[in-house]
């Protein structure tokens, strides 16, 4: 937890908005969001508390009460009742039946109008910005509420702020390390790890959950019933809510034109999706990736068994009709019902129904997934029906067989994309037999030119190539000489893009190179000789490495850079990171050969990289260098000052391009003279052999060329 990423300020009473008049007695929840927040960057932290805890009120308040409105004035205003103030046609008006439709409509929005606008004033004023909803999404007014609890030691509501907060966003490492900060601290209870946004029915679902699993089923079944009923209750809201405004995708609502029926279908078709879509919100939760699959059967899935096991059958026998009402086919729920018949007696068992409330819940959904199909099929509106349960005969016979060639060509492409990856496994395998048969040319163990220099671990035993682990490179002496010399003047975040802690909180960063090392020795900030020293220890580096991996060209220098890590104090508890562990270079990754390649725009590309570390003043000595046989360097200027040349950019990539293509130009000779020089080694049938291959190749070649021209003849005759 970090108390100091609040400036501290003086406690305050909250000055929440005005409440004199009637339009003020139900303010925004924006508004309180933006005051709670500049309260935040204050220190007022009871302005924080009070201010955004009403804003979270208010939005569920609004919640609830456009949810009430709509359902009451639809059952007010009913469809299907008789008018009796219009008895006859009136010529050039259209039916009767349209007219009372149109008046039940304007009836229903005069009464949700009238009814929203009592309870929380006009409803332009709780017009909310996108940004302020996705906030509020995200559960941020939690993240605000945690510190602020914290900062007055109310821990068990700074505790399940944070907790609801990072329930909905599981990577988010701070709040992490602050749940982990309260674990510890005393006072803190188990229970106070609440999520506050939690739905009832959800609540009541996981409850149930857990007490089936330790075979607490009399409990359960409390659990189970309760959520039921409660989700039913969100069913309702969530549905009631979908009746709002006509959502335009983006700008869209520029170029929209329709007549009346056609918006009224668009509309409508968007209200039946939303509607549709609440099953898959309900049975999602934070902190879960997906929603909960066949969640509502399931409840009588589970409740089914649960009543077996309190020998309540009757109970049983109805929950387990229920599930059959969405799988009438589940071979194990059928063989169950049979069970439980037998044990009750099959007269007494046939009477008792399924649950009324789930038989309209699934007409209902049925009828909306006819209308939402119709739609597709008709208008194109796209519907993707989100329940498992749902008959196949509800989609129309066309979607159907659409549905089904949608399936066999996506089958035939994933096929293709089969075959296709495992000709890119050939080519994988090919080119790494290739790469094998470069890397035997560079041939390690050579004489390491220092007698106390010695051979701890070789490539073998570090499961790589161009490997080598050495020990004995700089003496004692040496190794606090250039400790003085980091100390003296490295800078922090050198060479990191000036940031002192670039691979660990914990730990900050300084560093130099040897330029900045002469620089400081010619200028007297430090002793010349440290500097020395430093370029002296890199040029040595470079010698063995050449020396060891009997490499036919000369390495060059990318960059030497001397770095110290220091540990920061008041950040090692509970640590688990590597800090800084040993990393290959950047590069381009090419997934499909498995390769990642060393070029421009990776951030460093170099041929070898050079650690050395101290147990005792933990530092890192770190220097690249790259061979003019591999991959081209970022300089092939050595580190001598008398040597350094200032150019502009443009000149800099000039000579970096010319540098590659000459070394492009090498790399190909040298390739060559070594093929050649492999294959004189090579017995004479040997070297017949693959002259006789290569001909057979270049012929295979030519004939598929061949073929591929005729073929695109035939094609080019077909067509004409």
């Amino acid at each position: 937890m970090n108390r100091g990423a609040v400036r501290p300020g003086l406690f305050s009473s909250a000055a929440l908005l005005p409440l004199s008049t009637d339009e003020s007695s139900f303010p925004p929840y924006d508004l309180l969001f933006d005051t709670a927040v500049e309260a935040y960057y204050k220190g007022d932290w009871m302005t924080v508390i009070l201010n955004m805890e009403r804003a979270l009120r208010n939005k569920a308040a609004i919640r609830r009460v456009k949810a009430h409105c709509r359902i009451i004035c639809a059952n007010q205003s009913a469809f299907g009742e008789p008018l009796s103030s219009i008895v006859v046609t009136i010529p050039g008006a259209g039916s009767v039946e349209d007219l009372g439709f149109f008046q039940k409509i304007m009836k229903r929005a005069d009464c949700v109008n009238t009814c929203e606008s009592d309870k929380i004033g006009p409803p332009t004023i709780h017009k909310i910005t996108e940004d302020v909803d996705l906030e509020f999404k995200k559960r941020t007014p939690y993240n605000y509420l945690q510190v602020a609890y914290f900062k007055i030691n109310k821990l068990d509501k700074a505790v399940a702020a944070a907790n609801t907060f990072f329930l909905a966003n599981p990577d988010h490492m701070e709040m992490r390390q602050n749940l982990d900060y309260y674990r510890m601290m005393s006072g803190v209870q188990e229970e106070d790890f609440k999520d506050l946004e939690a739905w009832p029915h959800m609540a009541e679902f996981l409850a149930g959950k857990r007490y089936y699993s330790s075979d607490s089923f009399g409990l359960a079944i409390d659990h189970f019933e309760a959520a039921v009923e409660e989700y039913f209750s969100a069913d309702q809201e969530c549905r009631a809510l979908c009746e709002g405004a006509y959502d335009y995708d983006g700008y869209n609502y520029m170029e929209y034109s329709a007549d009346l029926f056609q918006s009224m279908t668009d509309h409508y078709m968007q209200i039946l999706n939303c509607k549709q879509s609440c099953s898959v919100e309900l049975a999602s939760t934070a902190g879960k990736d997906k929603p909960f699959e066949d969640f509502l059967p399931s409840h009588f899935n589970y409740l089914q068994f649960s009543y077996y096991n309190s020998e309540k059958y009757e109970q049983a026998i109805e929950c387990t009709k229920t599930y059959l009402l969405f799988h009438p086919e589940e071979e194990v729920m059928n063989q169950n019902l049979a069970y439980y018949s037998t044990v009750l007696g099959e007269d007494k068992a046939a009477a008792i129904p399924a649950r009324q409330v789930v038989k309209q819940h699934i007409q209902q959904s049925l009828l909306e997934k006819e209308l939402l199909y119709f739609a597709f099929e008709v208008f194109g509106i796209t519907f993707v029906d989100p329940d498992s349960w749902t008959p196949a005969d509800i989609m129309p016979l066309k979607l159907r067989e659409k549905q089904k060639a949608d399936r066999e060509t996506a089958a035939r492409i994933t096929e293709e994309i089969g075959n296709l990856m495992k000709e890119i496994e050939t080519m994988v395998e090919e080119k790494n037999k290739e790469s094998t048969d470069i890397a035997k040319i560079v041939r390690e163990g050579g004489p390491l030119l220092f007698d106390d220099i010695k051979i701890t671990m070789s490539s073998k035993q570090l499961n790589g190539s161009q490997r080598v682990l050495l020990d004995g490179f700089i003496s004692e002496g040496e190794c606090r000489e250039l400790t003085r010399l980091s100390n003296a003047a490295a800078l922090k975040g050198d060479g990191y893009r000036g940031l002192p802690s670039p691979h660990s909180p914990s730990e900050s960063f300084q560093g130099i190179t040897v330029l900045k090392a002469i620089k400081f020795g010619q200028e007297g900030t430090v002793p010349l000789k440290s500097a020395r020293l430093f370029f002296d220890m890199s040029e040595k580096v470079r010698r063995v490495l050449e020396s060891y991996f009997r490499l036919d060209s000369p390495l060059y220098f990318s960059y030497s850079h001397l770095v110290c890590r220091s540990a920061i104090d008041e950040k090692q508890d509970d640590r688990d990171d590597l800090s800084h562990p040993v990393h290959a270079d950047n590069c381009l990754l090419v997934s499909e050969l498995n390769k990642c390649i060393k070029e421009p725009p990776a951030y460093t590309h170099r041929d070898y990289r050079y650690t050395h570390t101290h147990t005792h003043t933990a530092h890192a000595y770190n220097i690249g260098v790259s061979s003019k046989s591999h991959h081209a360097p970022l300089s092939l200027r050595p580190f001598s000052c008398s040597g350094c040349v200032l150019m502009t950019n443009q000149q800099r990539r000039s000579l970096r391009n010319q540098q590659r293509r000459s070394l492009r130009n090498q790399q190909r000779r040298s390739l060559r003279n070594q093929q050649r020089r492999s294959l004189r080694n090579q017995p004479k049938q040997s070297l017949k052999t693959q002259l006789i291959t290569q001909k057979i190749k270049k012929r295979m070649r030519s004939r598929q060329r061949i073929g591929q021209k005729n073929k695109l003849l035939k094609r080019v005759k077909n067509l004409c």
